[in-house]
């Protein structure tokens, strides 16, 4: 094959994870050319990702709600980067309206898509010419990667490939002169998936005593707030500006230790291969983790919230010694 177009268009932990996917088709077809189409929220995570080719950024939103001329002309020319190219495969990894719309939309003869029972939403059927079925005896990111492997006939690695290629910063971050620091993604959309603060403050201490400054991301107000309630337990610990996507990335680069719930910015620590820890408190740890020997851990599980000795214990497992 020579071009091929993967369909992953949200959310930001599920773009991360499937960007694995690229590096085990370079393997497979050397000099393939992959695009990715993906909503535009997220374009910058496969942007980092040196072995995709062209980033297609699907207006997403302004097709539920098409309001203007300028939404109309966004759609045509999405529709217009979509048809550019002849691709030999499309990949659909999401199974909704919305991907298997963005499939049917390249006109491609072969449109690879989760057969019907495995779809997020069943009428998306109608795009692909040919189907494939998930494995369920691994994460979904294994999962998927398995799948693709058993469906093109080609090997994988155990371990997924390393692929992000983070931007550098024009100058270096304030968090930089705190060497070493542990980024402590304490938010979370859901509030079931939070870890009670008291448990941060303790884990900031004992990081703290250790020689690593906690540092606390935030993405809204309210956040920001649970963060400061954290911070001021944790003698040191600080709380961090408000970071744009890319700088998010690029402090996550720079972290001697990451440990947070289960969201997308964790998982990117992951992928990087940082010393990462993954706390599970309303998801499921065998779906969603992710386990790396010497390097990430995830523990808890849906309905069970580990301890604060549990978390500790996890981050020894990780920790690098100079």
């Amino acid at each position: 094959m020579k071009r091929i177009l993967v369909v992953k268009v949200t959310s930001l932990g599920d773009v991360i994870q499937a960007q694995a996917v690229v590096g085990d088709l370079h393997r497979a077809f050397p000099g393939v050319q992959i695009d990715w189409a993906v909503d535009d929220a997220f374009a910058d995570i496969p942007r980092w990702n040196p072995g995709v080719a062209r980033v297609l950024c699907a207006p997403l939103r302004r097709f539920k709600k098409m309001r203007s001329l300028s939404d109309l002309s966004a759609i045509a020319s999405s529709i217009s980067d979509l048809r550019r190219e002849k691709y030999d495969a499309v990949l659909d990894l999401h199974g909704v309206y919305k991907s298997a719309i963005i499939s049917f939309l390249t006109r491609s003869k072969r449109r690879f898509g989760y057969s019907r029972v495995n779809l997020g939403e069943r009428g998306a059927a109608f795009a692909y010419t040919h189907r494939f079925a998930p494995r369920h005896d691994a994460n979904a990111w294994d999962g998927m990667r398995r799948a693709l492997s058993e469906t093109f006939g080609y090997a994988i690695e155990p371990v997924p490939p390393t692929v992000f290629s983070i931007p550098k910063p024009k100058a270096a971050p304030d968090a930089a002169k705190d060497t070493p620091f542990a980024l402590l993604f304490h938010a979370t959309s859901k509030e079931e998936k939070k870890w009670p603060a008291a448990n941060w403050i303790a884990v900031g201490r004992s990081l703290v005593e250790r020689g690593i400054t906690p540092l606390l991301p935030w993405g809204s107000d309210a956040e920001r707030r649970e963060g400061e309630a954290i911070a001021e337990g944790v003698p040191g610990a600080r709380v961090l500006p408000k970071l744009t996507i890319e700088e998010m990335a690029q402090h996550i680069d720079l972290a001697a230790l990451v440990v947070g719930t289960d969201t997308g910015l964790v998982h990117l620590a992951t992928a990087l291969r940082k010393p990462t820890v993954m706390i599970f408190t309303a998801t499921s740890r065998p779906h969603f983790g992710v386990q790396i020997p010497g390097v990430c851990v995830s523990i808890g599980d849906e309905g069970r919230a580990p301890t604060v000795d549990e978390v500790l214990d996890a981050i020894a497992s990780v920790e690098r010694r100079p």
